[in-house]
């Protein structure tokens, strides 16, 4: 069994990357996804949204970490893909998967699930560019606004050379509303040969006890469930493991949300970092009383004094107390 932390473009950056693996329980994570529209990127675009490429693709905590792609034009995917692998790029993931409007205009993301052609074209391209050492996945949904050719997209994807597939168990069009349609996981596994993880409404051990029944498999990707509540990865690699899950109380949190505002305060300006900080807050106030009350403490503060101080952040020193 694999557990996935999913690539969340705008929140999972290799900040919340770091702290999230460090609790452990996660096999590998996904950067956010790196659009490609007409040329070739610069090493610097992929090392802004990947500065693991410069240590190993590895988290600090060791974590592998895959380079994922947005896009929709074949070569140029398959040459930005195989960049990506020079640069130290372990595996490559490719997005069809993406339900924002901004980036299904631009021909990216979930709106290719409309052309099953297309998803092998560049699964194929890629393949070929890409070393044959190093694996080529896929994430997408339950097509566009119907999961009716859901089964056509993966034998697409499958055919042109992904190694696995993840299936975030929703359309386009139905968003992050749910449920999450796990029985379709189970189709689209009876219909490719390759792994294929499930996605989707997995926020407690007992909801992946239930999407396991439903869809059939193990492998999972987690993302809101994992960002809200930490411990879920390490909950269900005990389980699985035969071991008494333990959960994280609030107070064991603490390291974690001061090495995260540390981080935060080195990589962004004053003005943006507690904004990444109440964000993640904000999540975690699904699961612990104490964020909802330091949430409603802090959420009007556009300033960085009060969190430096409840969390012991020494500007000057640059570093944690």
């Amino acid at each position: 069994m694999q557990i996935a932390l999913a690539p969340m473009e705008g929140l999972v950056d290799d900040i919340l990357r770091d702290v999230l693996t460090r609790v452990g329980g996660i096999d590998w994570c996904v950067t956010e996804f790196i659009r490609v529209s007409d040329r070739l990127l610069p090493a610097s675009h992929f090392h802004k949204l990947a500065p693991e490429l410069r240590r190993g693709s590895i988290t600090p905590a060791g974590t592998p970490m895959r380079v994922q792609l947005l896009g929709s034009d074949p070569g140029c995917l398959a040459e930005n893909a195989a960049y990506a692998c020079e640069l130290g790029a372990p595996a490559i993931d490719l997005n069809f998967g993406c339900p924002a409007k901004t980036v299904n205009k631009s021909r990216g993301g979930a709106v290719l699930l409309k052309e099953p052609e297309l998803l092998h074209s560049i699964l194929r391209e890629v393949r070929r560019a890409v070393p044959a050492a190093i694996p080529v996945t896929a994430k997408m949904r339950l097509g566009f606004d119907s999961p009716e050719g859901s089964l056509d997209c993966a034998r697409a994807l499958a055919e042109g050379g992904a190694g696995q597939i993840v299936v975030h168990a929703r359309t386009k069009l139905e968003g992050y509303k749910p449920p999450a349609h796990w029985e379709w996981v189970a189709r689209v596994q009876e219909a490719v040969r390759v792994p294929v993880f499930a996605n989707g409404e997995i926020w407690s051990l007992e909801d992946y006890w239930r999407c396991r029944a439903v869809s059939g498999v193990e492998d999972v990707m987690l993302g809101r469930g994992l960002v809200s509540r930490p411990d879920l990865a390490l909950q269900i690699a005990a389980w699985r493991a035969g071991r008494a899950p333990q959960a994280l109380e609030w107070a064991d949190l603490h390291p974690l949300l001061r090495d995260f505002w540390a981080q935060a305060r080195r990589k962004l300006a004053p003005r943006y970092a507690p904004g990444r900080f109440k964000q993640w807050l904000a999540m975690l106030t699904r699961n612990y009383a104490e964020a909802s009350s330091l949430f409603g403490e802090i959420r009007r503060d556009d300033g960085c004094e009060r969190l430096d101080a409840w969390l012991g952040y020494d500007a000057a020193r640059l570093d944690v107390a």
